[in-house]
């Protein structure tokens, strides 16, 4: 815990310290997850805690933006994303 709050402290608009995932040790890896499971959850893996929620950072943003395939054929309507 000490080390997510170190990483939280020097990262203090990153998704992690927004939503603090919960961090397992599996097998010599990390996992950041938020979410039920592995698999229905935002997950970031990684050797250390650091870059296992820079992982779970990446992907919770990448979630966030439109693919780039949608972007590129001109499909993505911003619309959509609007509050």
């Amino acid at each position: 815990m000490e080390r997510m709050e170190r990483y939280c402290a020097a990262h203090p608009g990153s998704p992690s310290t927004a939503r603090r995932p919960k961090l397992l040790y599996r097998g010599q890896l990390w996992i950041a997850l938020l979410g039920p499971s592995v698999e229905e959850g935002i997950v970031g893996i990684g050797p250390t805690v650091e870059a296992s929620l820079r992982a779970f950072d990446a992907q919770y943003l990448a979630g966030l933006r439109p693919p780039t395939e949608l972007l590129r054929r001109g499909l993505y309507d911003s619309r959509l994303t609007a509050a």
